[in-house]
């Protein structure tokens, strides 16, 4: 029994190492990416893996247990909207006009869903 928890361990360490690592380079992805679309894909991806590492070490240190139900419905929740909010923050973003940086080659919304063709405001 005590190999098992010496393994449980070390596995949700390993996790937790992890899951520190991928939430330090999103906020490093941050504060060095030039635009607001390059940052939105560094903080939602690697922030939603580096949670996941961490709530993950959580449920297995924690096992069945309140907090580990708790840590499990917090990765759901995590799984589902984090992906759908980056989407919609940088379709918003590039409807109000919000420029792309200068490095960019290849604009697919440009034709069909340009800052031009957002609606416009009323006088």
């Amino acid at each position: 029994m005590a190999m098992i928890s010496t393994v449980l361990d070390i596995i949700s360490i390993i996790l937790l190492v992890v899951g520190l690592i991928f939430l330090c380079l999103g906020m490093l992805g941050l504060l060095r990416l030039p635009d607001v679309y390059n940052r939105l894909h560094a903080t939602t991806k690697v922030a939603t893996l580096g949670a996941l590492g961490v709530l993950l070490s959580i449920i297995i240190q924690e096992g069945y247990t309140p907090m580990g139900v708790k840590a499990f419905t917090v990765c759901i929740f995590i799984l589902l909207t984090a992906p759908i909010s980056g989407h919609m923050i940088g379709k918003a973003a590039y409807r109000h006009g919000v420029k792309l940086c200068e490095g960019t080659c290849l604009d697919e919304y440009g034709p069909s869903l340009g800052p031009q063709s957002a609606p416009k405001k009323k006088k």
